[in-house]
């Protein structure tokens, strides 16, 4: 079975590209599948989870979406981003005055931009998400930012955004991160944890890590 639906990442909806394939254990054909999947998931940028059912049924899916389930990472896809190092001196007036406005840390927002896109404002991900903050199309139509290339737009709806995340999850800095991630929803889906997604775990870490970095005055963390 093959489904295609919309899912929310990062706070606005796309077309997403989920792809769930349910076979019997006893099936010869797994390597087969296992390989039609990858080449039906690469668009959507996905890994792919494996679990099986009580009733011994292999399940592969691109988004390990239900909680409780033991999902486990079979197929691992390669990252590949394009993006040019920026130079955090060039925005560093502008991060200082946009965070003090919505009375973020500025240390936060730093740490924010250096994990999304390096500090390289022309910076376009796999999926579309561009400038510093990473702002897809969407999510920058909703925040009202015209040009998500010119820092001072960009920068702006990125902080504007966390300040809602902010009071969304009541200063909660690790739900915040998650849900700049993955989207609020799927943290509140999540009973307001983190999701049990590796990328977004692993990108609240990174975040953190800088965050302690630039709080110390380091300005490469």
């Amino acid at each position: 079975m093959v489904q295609v639906y919309f899912y929310e990442i990062g706070g606005y909806e796309m077309a997403g590209g989920t792809i769930n394939i349910i076979m019997d254990k006893q099936n010869l054909y797994f390597p087969f599948v296992l390989m039609i999947l990858w080449i039906m998931a690469a668009p959507c940028h996905a890994d792919i989870y494996k679990y099986t059912d009580s009733e011994g049924v292999i399940h592969l899916t691109n988004v390990p979406t239900e909680p409780g389930i033991p999902y486990v990472l079979v197929m691992k896809e390669k990252r590949v981003i394009i993006q040019l190092k920026g130079d955090i001196a060039l925005y560093d007036n502008l991060i200082t005055h946009t965070a003090e406005k919505y009375r973020i840390d500025s240390a936060l927002v730093k740490a924010i931009i250096k994990a999304e896109s390096n500090f390289n404002h022309r910076a376009v991900s796999p999926v579309g998400a561009r400038g510093l903050m990473q702002l897809m199309p969407a999510t920058a139509a909703t925040l009202k930012v015209k040009d998500s290339f010119h820092p001072e737009n960009n920068i702006d709806g990125g902080v504007r955004y966390l300040r809602y995340l902010m009071n969304l999850f009541d200063g909660n800095l690790r739900l915040v991160l998650a849900a700049y991630n993955a989207g609020e929803n799927s943290v509140i889906r999540y009973n307001n944890r983190i999701p049990p997604y590796p990328e977004t775990q692993t990108y609240v870490k990174r975040v953190l890590n800088y965050y302690d970095g630039y709080s110390k005055g380091n300005s490469t963390p």
